[in-house]
């Protein structure tokens, strides 16, 4: 199995979808999907265009929206690019109050595993940012993460 949040979502993301036969099950804390719809909806274009893009630094100063070849760009290298591919059962925490990385993200791939009848839960911390650190969310994410482990780990 793999676990991972924000950044380490997007990881888990682009194991599970492009190694299904290694990573049989997952969870994932606010990941980022798809940087392609992430990017005018974040705190952190930059970090958008320099993973996705490889450009060395963003200028503030001169935002921009993506060009229509950027957001091709930024859609293949995401995680929801090999969706196809993506079996393992996968639990998604979001903290609804995540500036960092919108909750759209985790909702986007939630709903797109499900329509490949992948299983799939969706745990929802509306009092909780991008951290989901406050004592109960963050106890019942990990419980939740545990029991989802040993459910899909057991085969």
């Amino acid at each position: 199995g793999i676990c991972g949040g924000s950044h380490g979502g997007f990881l888990a993301g682009h194991c599970i979808g492009q190694h299904p036969d290694i990573f049989k099950v997952a969870a994932t804390r606010n990941p980022v999907m798809n940087i392609s719809s992430m990017v005018t909806a974040t705190d952190i274009p930059d970090w958008c265009y320099i993973e996705a893009l490889g450009i060395g630094h963003y200028d503030f100063s001169g935002f921009r929206t993506p060009t229509k070849e950027e957001l091709c760009i930024m859609w293949d290298r995401s995680p929801i690019a090999h969706l196809k591919n993506a079996i393992a059962p996968t639990l998604i925490g979001l903290g609804m109050k995540d500036k960092r990385v919108p909750p759209s993200q985790g909702i986007e791939y939630y709903h797109a595993l499900r329509a490949k009848h992948v299983p799939t839960k969706l745990l929802v911390y509306n009092d909780c940012d991008h951290a989901i650190d406050g004592v109960a969310s963050e106890a019942d994410f990990w419980i939740n993460t545990k029991r989802w482990f040993d459910k899909y780990l057991r085969t």
